[in-house]
C-alpha cells in the first residue's frame, strides 16, 4: 500500500479536479436547463420549438461524440477552446436537457390557481416564472436534480480519455506506475462513491427540511 501513500497528492488534486468540471458543468446545465424550459412552456409557438428541438437533438446524440466535436470539430470553425472548458460545454450541455425536462415537469405540476391568481393581481409572465413558479416548482426538484448532478460527476470520467487529469485519468497513471490495477481502482471508485452519496445525502436532507417529508430509500 505504500504506492497509494505516494500518490495520495496526486489522487487528491484529481479528486478535486472530479469536483471542479462537475460543479461547473452543473451550474451550465442549470442555466441552459432553465432557459429552455422556459422555452418548453412558453405560449410563443417559436420558443416551444427551440426547446424541443434541443433537447431532441442534444439528447439523443452520445456525450463522447459530443465532447469529441468541441475538442477536435470547433478548431475547423476557427474557435479553439481548452479541453477543460470543452468538457465543462459538452457535459453542461447534454445535462442540461434532462434539467429542461426536470424543471419544465416541475412547472406543470404547480397548481393552475396559484399562476391565475398572479395574474388578476396583474404580475409579469416574467414575474410569475421567477416569483411563484420556480420557487414553488423547486421544492419537487431538489431529489431529480441532485441525481442529474450524480450523473454529471460520473460523466467527469470521459476526461481521462481526453486527457485531461480528473480521478479516472489519475488513476490509470498510478496504476501504470505501480501495476496495482486492482486496489487502485477500488480506491477510486471509492472516491467517486464518496462524491455521489454525499450528494444524494445532501439533497434528501435538504428537501426533508423544506416540505417536511422525509425521503425513503
Amino acid at each position: 500500500m505504500l504506492f497509494v501513500v505516494s500518490a495520495a497528492r496526486e489522487i487528491a488534486v484529481g479528486f478535486l479536479t472530479t469536483l471542479e468540471l462537475a460543479v461547473s458543468s452543473f451550474a451550465f446545465a442549470l442555466v441552459v436547463g432553465t432557459l429552455m424550459a422556459t422555452c418548453r412552456v412558453s405560449p410563443v409557438p417559436v420558443l416551444r420549438m427551440l426547446g424541443a428541438a434541443y433537447v431532441e437533438i442534444v439528447r439523443n446524440v452520445p456525450l463522447f461524440v459530443i465532447l469529441i466535436f468541441l475538442i477536435f470539430g470547433l478548431p475547423d470553425t476557427g474557435l479553439t477552446l481548452p479541453i477543460f472548458a470543452c468538457l465543462v460545454l459538452g457535459i453542461g450541455a447534454y445535462t442540461g436537457t434532462y434539467v429542461c425536462e426536470t424543471i419544465r415537469s416541475g412547472i406543470l405540476a404547480v397548481p393552475r390557481g396559484e399562476i391565475e391568481a398572479a395574474r388578476s393581481l396583474g404580475f409579469s409572465i416574467t414575474q410569475i416564472l421567477t416569483l411563484i413558479v420556480l420557487p414553488t416548482a423547486f421544492r419537487s426538484m431538489i431529489q431529480p436534480l441532485a441525481n442529474i448532478f450524480i450523473s454529471a460527476i460520473l460523466a467527469t470520467a470521459l476526461g481521462a480519455s481526453l486527457g485531461v487529469v480528473e480521478l479516472t485519468n489519475v488513476a490509470t497513471r498510478v496504476q501504470d506506475r505501480s501495476g496495482q490495477i486492482l486496489t487502485t481502482f477500488i480506491i477510486v471508485g471509492a472516491g467517486y462513491v464518496v462524491l455521489t452519496l454525499s450528494v444524494g445525502f445532501l439533497a434528501s436532507w435538504y428537501q426533508t427540511k423544506l416540505t417536511g417529508i422525509r425521503r425513503k430509500f
